[in-house]
């Protein structure tokens, strides 16, 4: 199997073993058929810089993927792969369909993708597949499939210790074993743990995080059961982006602070499988998780004092004479002489979820080749308790917020406690077959109907209630020519569609806007957004000069219609969610993999055309080219914000005996920032980094090893949008005008470590 399923053989070479036993499959909607142009990444891949890292693997070989350092953590950034998102982020648009062991991995109450909650020493593989019908809701750019390693996959036991600049700190243990020393079945378990930490290179912000991993499973010549198990705790700090100014004066600082969440992650899932035929097998996964996240956010606020010793907030119609009031409604007295206020915004969110995906594979013969076909079904359903409190608080020197006391609750609804209960239902059926035409032609037909329900109940008062139902049949199909025994040729179509989420549905007002922190406020209805897709390509695997090349070349358009962005308001610091009607991502994509001895090289390029295709007025009020409204125009053609046009990856590793040298050159073009969808203003600039590292053997089995990021030391940043940066006096850079704000990348990074393995 390949991509998105792992064939765990109980068959090894172990004494008393059967040399027949099938394996154990894990797999996600459609066991994996369509894997010819997916881009695929191994366990080596991970652990290649000698410490378990998922996120720098995929981008030193993926060129198509960029990480956004919106939120200012690199456990915490934006992934975009072809102008998608995966993002750990409530208000992005969530494009990407993540599965994790055939489960859903997406987080149901905003769809995010929190990559901090796996711990990579675990990952066995990661598979990108392009836009399907198969992978359900979320899939508009394509889904990404994540496997976990098992006693039979990955035997042995692996350990790494290591530490680096600005606190870094990290320690991973991971083994597992299998055995069939009986006729009967066959056993095998995998665990792992994982530590990390940081002080962060930026001003008050350290991250610590804990993951663990367990995996318990058998199998015997006609069925298997395997139980896997994840847990979390981590405590990550990401103070966002900061103002240009003060990035010139202070690489370091950060705007305002205290950024922190704190999240508790637990996941058990079983996957039982059973042949019932020699060319059939009913495979299912079955899951329950819940995830309790707690944040604090300060922020600056638009407060000043408005006479008679009261204290007022600017209201939704934009005058400043709205009284602040508390909890029991009294008016708040000003206490800091008029300026000089904060809010420090605390949010509590306990997430849980259940689901099952059971389908059944067939794989038989045909006169034209082999037939593979899926049929199956899934259900999601979730329920999460979501709340918010606003508290009063002072700017410090250094732009921190120190609580006050009291808590804010205004009369409008705009800014005050919130409490909502949602509970959302995604069902799923799906078949696909991979038929063979002839002995070198193939069709690949894919068809899924997806129904999501999301109720929300205000448990404070009845502006959030509200029942949303979304339906869709998605169908899909494409056609994969064998050129020669090398060469392939392929050309398809897919149709796919995400329902809003309960973040998005709860806060798509324009006049009652939310801020990033304190989203809900009000419910009206947002259209589901259909994407469709059409890509063709061609692969192929040869020698040359004693090379052994893999090469992989798509070209692809996907058309959102009823897209959804998370749109500024004219009020600081809050914005709402829309339909923006549609848009178009489309490219090209070109990766090549050479291998020779202990040699090699890997280069993959990316182009990515994403654009509005329809007239908007959007409100941008910090952007310097919007109106005296605070409205900027877009127009059909423009790009979408924070997105790279040209992205290249060269990677290069040489293995010795008992030692390894390797490096990466990264390079993304410049982007648009955010708030900047007429593009108006001068984007973001590019980048290239180059990274090294090498490791040697000191004895066998133990490896000293060491990396050094941004080995140049270039400054650049990966994420930006505007800020209004005249309310908030900033000692360091005090005649600060520029309204750019940039999320910083990291400066000149390095670590080194011991890692060993038996």
């Amino acid at each position: 199997m390949t991509g998105a399923a792992i064939a765990l053989w109980a068959g090894q070479v172990h004494a008393g073993e059967s040399a027949d036993r099938q394996p154990i499959i894990v797999t996600a909607p459609g066991g994996g058929m369509d894997s010819d142009d997916a881009l695929h990444l191994s366990g080596k891949d991970v652990v290649r810089t000698g410490r378990p890292d998922l996120l720098g693997a995929l981008t030193r070989t993926i060129a198509g993927i960029t990480l956004q350092d919106a939120q200012g953590n690199s456990w915490q950034p934006n992934l975009v792969y072809r102008g998608f998102t995966a993002s750990p982020l409530q208000g992005q648009a969530q494009g990407l369909a993540v599965y994790l062991d055939g489960a859903r991995f997406n987080q149901p109450f905003g769809d995010t993708v929190a990559f901090d909650l796996l711990p990579d020493a675990a990952i066995h593989s990661v598979t990108l597949f392009d836009s399907s019908a198969v992978y359900g809701l979320n899939a508009l750019g394509g889904a990404m499939v994540m496997d976990t390693k098992t006693g039979a996959s990955d035997p042995g036991l692996e350990a790494s210790l290591s530490g680096g600049r600005f606190g870094t700190r990290e320690a991973s243990v991971a083994g597992g074993f299998a055995r069939g020393d009986t006729s009967i079945f066959d056993i095998s378990a995998f665990g792992a743990f994982q530590y990390r930490h940081e002080d962060g290179w930026r001003a008050h912000s350290p991250s610590t995080l804990y993951n663990g991993y367990l995996d318990l499973g058998f199998d015997t010549a006609g069925g298997g059961l395997r139980l896997k198990a994840i847990g979390a705790d981590t405590d990550l700090t990401g103070n966002g982006v900061a103002p240009v100014d003060l990035l010139a004066v202070n690489r370091r600082a950060v705007f305002t602070w205290l950024d922190d969440a704190i999240a508790h992650y637990g996941r058990v899932s079983l996957h039982p499988w059973v042949a019932i035929g020699q060319a059939t097998r009913i495979e299912g996964t079955f899951y329950a998780q819940q995830l309790k996240l707690r944040s604090v956010n300060g922020d600056a606020a638009d407060m000043e004092g408005c006479g008679d010793g009261l204290l007022c907030l600017e209201t939704l119609d934009g005058k400043e004479d709205s009284i602040l009031t508390d909890m029991q409604g009294h008016a708040i007295a000003d206490s800091l002489g008029g300026r000089g206020y904060g809010v420090l915004n605390r949010s509590r969110m306990d997430s849980r979820a259940m689901g099952a995906l059971i389908q059944i594979i067939d794989r038989r013969a045909l006169p034209g080749g082999e037939n593979h076909l899926a049929l199956g079904m899934s259900h999601d359903a979730s329920r999460t308790r979501f709340g918010t409190s606003v508290e009063l608080g002072a700017l410090t020197q250094d732009r921190g917020v120190a609580g006050l006391g009291p808590l804010i609750a205004q009369p409008d609804g705009s800014t005050g406690p919130v409490g909502l209960v949602a509970t959302a239902s995604y069902w799923g059926l799906f078949a696909q077959d991979r038929l063979p035409l002839t002995g070198r032609l193939s069709a690949e037909i894919g068809l899924r109907y997806n129904r999501a329900r999301i109720d929300m109940r205000d448990l404070i008062g009845t502006a959030l209630n509200g029942r949303h139902r979304f339906d869709r049949v998605n169908p899909g199909i494409e056609f994969d020519y064998a050129v020669t025994e090398g060469v392939s040729l392929r050309a398809g179509y897919a149709e796919s569609n995400r329902a809003p989420t309960p973040a998005e549905l709860s806060c798509a007002d324009e006049n009652a806007p939310c801020s990033l922190a304190n989203f809900f406020i009000a419910d009206p209805p947002l259209k589901q957004v259909v994407a469709r897709s059409w890509e063709a390509g061609a692969s192929g695997r040869s020698q040359w000069h004693g090379f052994r090349i893999e090469w992989l070349l798509s070209a692809y358009r996907t058309r959102n219609d009823n897209d959804i962005q998370h749109v500024a308001s004219a009020i600081r610091g809050r914005a709402y969610f829309r339909n923006i009607g549609a848009t178009r991502r489309q490219g090209l994509e070109f990766s090549l993999k050479g291998v020779k001895g202990g040699f090699t090289g890997i280069f993959s390029y990316a182009l990515t055309d994403a654009s509005f295709r329809h007239d908007l007025a959007l409100s941008s009020p910090a952007n310097p080219a919007a109106n005296g409204a605070g409205v900027i125009f877009v127009r059909p053609g423009d790009r979408l914000p924070g997105i790279p046009r040209h992205s290249a990856t060269l990677s290069l590793d040489y293995a010795g005996r008992g030692w390894s040298v390797g490096g990466d050159v990264v390079a993304r073009s410049g982007q648009y920032l955010a708030g900047d969808e007429g593009n108006d203003n001068a984007p973001l600039k590019g980048y290239v980094l180059v990274n090294l590292r090498a490791g040697v053997d000191i004895m066998p089995g133990v490896t000293l090893f060491g990396e050094v990021r941004n080995a140049f030391d270039r400054r650049y940043a990966t994420f930006g949008t505007f800020a209004d940066v005249g309310k908030v006096a900033m000692a360091e850079a005090p005649d600060a005008s520029n309204p750019r704000a940039y999320g910083p990348g990291a400066p000149r990074r390095y670590h080194a470590g011991v890692k060993t393995r038996f």
